[in-house]
């Protein structure tokens, strides 16, 4: 039977749920979120959502059924305090609430949002994990695995049955038979894990508004692919002529200057692949980002050869998000689409601004691969 308050909980919850997926692309197109984040947990401010409570009046201030008074004595109306010349608002207040909802919860708004299809792992070895789980009571274990109020129902039927039990003095003292123990039983359970390799382009071209838009668009990414896997990990590199492999915080702060040489970033990840994610044990996922300006046709070409013989073969998805910069010159774009517009392993984005990470995201992971 379900109390009326936790009915009252669950209905508060949907509502609350409701208002998120509302204001859910204000959120995707900003980056309030990611300062908010926790280790499990994130926190959304709801504006206009009270939560009702009991307000209490000052003791001791008078009012109906207090102080003296006589039969019949008329009770007028209390003094305001101030003058009563100030003029009445019409503005509402600003009710703000600070809700925490869970990376998977905020994941599942996303897909329902963004109508994404789940990711299926791609049909090959999995990593197999053992999982115990306590299935039942057994008559023998270890003292850690005691159930106590098992143990203690068997000493009272044992004390009432033989007449020892006295209510006078209750005091049960279980003997080995009537100690219970939780038993478990190991389940060899698949664990599908993912790596997802992150690469931007830090040449000069590339300002601090186009790294805020990749630094969004990463977060979503990050939280969708988490929901679908059991372990993720993250490896980041930075390129402008030259690539080399860093950290989060280097990879969203780093300032550079300089040409752009893709290709160099394209043969480490492939490298990184080659040598630490075997395609039969991991699910890859490999992202790009850039504005579009490369040094040459030449690199180009030689991307689209490292793309077809190194890089596709191993990964379940390669997204390549162009972010608009009054200094790139968007070709890179356009000869992807040339070589890779039916490709299902290939998704091609082109993002102007933030309000462009919403369909960028859709974009991304609308293949559900």
């Amino acid at each position: 039977m379900i109390l009326r308050i936790e009915q009252d909980h669950n209905r508060f919850k949907q509502i609350v749920r409701g208002r998120i997926k509302k204001d859910l692309k204000k959120y995707i197109s900003s980056g309030e979120l990611i300062g908010r984040k926790g280790k499990d947990l994130i926190s959304i401010p709801l504006p206009q959502i009270n939560i009702p409570q009991f307000i209490y009046g000052q003791k001791q201030t008078g009012g109906v059924g207090q102080g003296d008074g006589a039969v019949g004595t008329v009770l007028g109306a209390g003094e305001a305090e101030g003058d009563g010349k100030g003029q009445a608002g019409n503005a509402p207040g600003a009710h703000i609430l600070e809700v925490d909802i869970s990376l998977d919860e905020l994941a599942e708004m996303l897909g329902e949002e963004l109508e994404l299809p789940e990711i299926k792992p791609r049909g090959r070895k999995n990593i197999m994990s053992t999982k115990d789980r306590y299935t039942g009571i057994s008559r023998y274990g270890p003292e850690s695995l005691r159930h106590f109020k098992r143990t203690y129902k068997e000493t009272l039927k044992r004390t009432i049955s033989t007449g020892t039990y006295r209510p006078d003095a209750p005091i049960l003292i279980p003997i080995r038979q009537d100690k219970r123990f939780r038993s478990w039983k190991s389940a060899v359970m698949p664990q599908a894990n993912a790596a997802i390799l992150y690469m931007m382009d830090v040449s000069g071209s590339m300002g601090e508004e186009q790294k805020e838009i990749v630094r969004i668009e990463s977060f979503w990414i990050d939280t969708w692919l988490r929901h679908h896997y059991k372990g993720v990990e993250i490896r980041y590199i930075i390129h402008d002529a030259e690539a080399r492999e860093v950290d989060r915080d280097t990879f969203y702060h780093t300032r550079e200057s300089g040409g752009t040489v893709i290709s160099a970033a394209y043969k480490l990840c492939a490298r990184i692949m080659e040598t630490e994610y075997p395609p039969d044990e991991w699910n890859i996922y490999a992202l790009h980002f850039s504005d579009g300006d490369n040094w040459s046709q030449g690199d180009t070409e030689e991307c689209i050869t490292l793309l077809k013989e190194k890089m596709l073969p191993r990964v379940n998805l390669f997204c390549y998000g162009q972010v608009e910069s009054p200094y790139g010159t968007g070709q890179f774009l356009v000869d992807l689409k040339e070589t890779y517009a039916d490709d299902e392993r290939v998704a091609l984005s082109k993002i102007e601004n933030k309000d462009g990470i919403y369909q960028s995201i859709k974009d991304f992971l609308g293949r559900g691969r």
